[in-house]
């Protein structure tokens, strides 16, 4: 007797039905509880005043901060530098690109969230400044491009600008200011993003890898200049395509050695097998 074949019901859940259910539920409470901490965190009074911070209570954010690796006294620790000589400009410029609080030893200190309100920076990098005075903020006319007030012929030149870049910054950040790897892990980073001012501080100040650049290497013009280079470069509209790397001819050329040649053998290969 032949076996009788058992039918599915029509009204049978399929195994994934349940599955499906758990993930809407998930998905659902999620976005629920998202949402109310949202609100609850918008109804919430801010811990820090709108007011702007003193040193004094840039002290209580280094002790509370930074004394673990630079020492209470700024003097530095086995795990930091010392602070005495850097100032407000190198303090601010650490802070606001993240880089510190450090979060663990490498080869250098990488560009991450910033952890401070920028209240918090300024109050910071005016404790240090008070304690261990170093280089301070510049003029106004050397980061917004203005001429200079003690020669108001003088103003900004982009073209003397990305020559002076080529000549002195190229050979790490690429002449296109997009960075480039360096030795033992270490690397130039790209200038792409980078603030008018966190450009100044970097070649006044020499973070980690790069030199410092006093006034006997480059005046304040020239330093204005480079800086209106890099900003006219960063707000140019790129014409479009892949830019490789922005490396030139050598990522050019092995972009097509690699893939134009390589598709031409490929294609060769393909009627050769078809033919035979």
């Amino acid at each position: 007797m032949a076996r009788e074949k058992k039918r599915r019901s029509n009204g049978r859940r399929s195994p994934f039905a349940a599955a499906a259910l758990i993930g809407a539920g998930l998905l659902i409470t999620g976005g629920v509880y998202a949402g109310a901490s949202a609100a609850i965190a918008a109804t919430e009074t801010p811990t820090v005043a709108s007011a702007s911070l003193t040193a004094e209570d840039g002290e209580k954010l280094f002790q509370a901060n930074c004394a673990t690796c630079h020492g209470l006294d700024m003097q530095g620790t086995d795990n930091g530098p010392s602070l005495i000589g850097v100032g407000e400009l190198a303090t601010e410029f650490q802070l606001s690109t993240g880089r510190m609080p450090l979060q663990m030893q490498g080869p250098q200190a990488p560009q991450k969230p910033v952890q401070f309100t920028e209240d918090q920076i300024q109050a910071i990098a005016s404790y240090v400044q008070s304690v261990a005075p170093g280089p301070t903020y510049p003029a106004d006319w050397i980061t917004s491009g203005e001429a200079n007030p003690e020669n108001a012929e003088d103003e900004a030149s982009v073209s003397h600008g990305a020559e002076l870049f080529r000549v002195n910054c190229a050979m790490c950040h690429n002449v296109a200011a997009a960075g480039g790897a360096l030795t033992e892990g270490k690397y130039a980073p790209a200038l792409t993003e980078t603030s008018a001012l966190h450009i100044y501080a970097a070649m006044v100040t020499g973070p980690q890898n790069m030199p410092v650049f006093g006034n006997m290497n480059l005046s304040d013009e020239d330093k204005r200049d480079i800086i209106a280079a890099l900003v006219f470069q960063q707000e140019s509209v790129q014409p479009g395509g892949f830019s490789l790397g922005s490396l030139g001819p050598v990522s050019e050329g092995l972009f097509v050695w690699i893939f134009g040649i390589g598709a031409l053998v490929a294609i060769t290969v393909w009627i050769t097998a078809k033919s035979n």
